[in-house]
């Protein structure tokens, strides 16, 4: 028996394609997303049309961002879907969600992200955030547990910083590798994100504080007098009151906003961090440390059906 076909489509493994079939779990993701008639909702990796069919039930009307080309062709032809659907066949990485705006009706995106791009694509749909009411999306368990982290933990990192200050986070459930088919080797959930309407603490330039959770987490088993000595002095961090002998994971997010506001203020003469990668053995580059997004060999993203 073929576990890697459902419903007549061969899952490719270059997509990360595991098909949610769970009827009680679509359900229950369909009811957290709450999707209204009027809404302008997005999806992203529709797949085979779990989620999409019972959200145009609702709904009425979708967008969707497929860069599969068979499964694009299928949802075009689809007998009862393909009128209601606006299907974009794209990268979503490098769609402009912009275009989908219209004056009264921000976005509500949803979807399954794929794990080995989770985080650079959570960060493109960050830079359309004033654009979007909420998004809904299904991660590798270990990432959300990351976006919802505080700090004094070893999830805390920078997706943890980049994400909370731009959005309410707010982990929704759980669904076990027995809710897909083929079954991923790893536990998935679900998370809510809700940009924020006012930041009441705002960073002078989001870039200076991506640039400085680069340089902290790049080394986080470090203090952060060692980290931070290109962009910022020891002398400097006891003027900030930020204790040099802290490790990055004990700073809390108006602190790196405090430290991103400094370098804006003191830009350091150093070249800008970058994100400090090393080579394994099979010469594939790899994080230095532990990433962002989870880098398990073999470990496929779900895909809606």
């Amino acid at each position: 028996m073929n576990d890697k076909k459902h419903l007549g489509h061969q899952a490719k493994k270059r997509f990360g394609q595991n098909f949610l079939h769970n009827d009680a779990v679509i359900s229950d993701i369909v009811d957290a997303i709450n999707p209204e008639p009027g809404e302008n909702l997005v999806e992203i990796g529709p797949g085979l049309g779990a989620l999409t069919e019972p959200v145009i039930e609702r709904a009425g009307k979708l967008s969707v961002v497929e860069l599969d080309r068979d499964l694009a062709h299928r949802l075009r032809h689809h007998p009862f879907l393909a009128k209601d659907l606006t299907i974009y066949e794209t990268d979503a990485l490098k769609f402009d969600f912009a275009q989908l705006v219209s004056e009264d009706k921000p976005l509500r995106i949803f979807g399954n992200l794929p794990y080995n791009i989770s985080t650079p694509l959570i960060f493109h749909l960050l830079t359309f955030k004033d654009k979007v009411k909420d998004m809904h999306f299904m991660l590798q368990k270990e990432v959300v547990e990351r976006m919802a982290a505080g700090p004094h933990c070893k999830a805390y990192g920078r997706l943890s910083i980049m994400t909370q200050y731009q959005c309410q986070v707010f982990p929704v459930m759980e669904i076990g590798p027995e809710a897909f088919k083929p079954a991923p080797k790893v536990d998935s959930a679900i998370v809510r994100l809700v940009p924020h309407a006012h930041i009441a603490n705002p960073v002078k330039d989001i870039n200076a504080l991506n640039t400085v959770c680069l340089a902290a987490f790049n080394q986080r088993r470090k203090t952060i007098r060692n980290t931070f000595k290109k962009l910022i002095s020891e002398a400097q961090l006891d003027e900030l009151n930020i204790d040099a002998n802290l490790r990055p994971e004990n700073l809390t997010l108006d602190e790196y906003i405090k430290l991103a506001n400094f370098i804006v203020d003191n830009p350091p003469e150093a070249a800008p961090v970058k994100e400090k990668r090393r080579m394994s053995k099979n010469k594939k580059p790899q994080d230095d440390v532990q990433s962002d997004d989870i880098n398990l060999r073999e470990v496929s993203a779900p895909d809606a059906e």
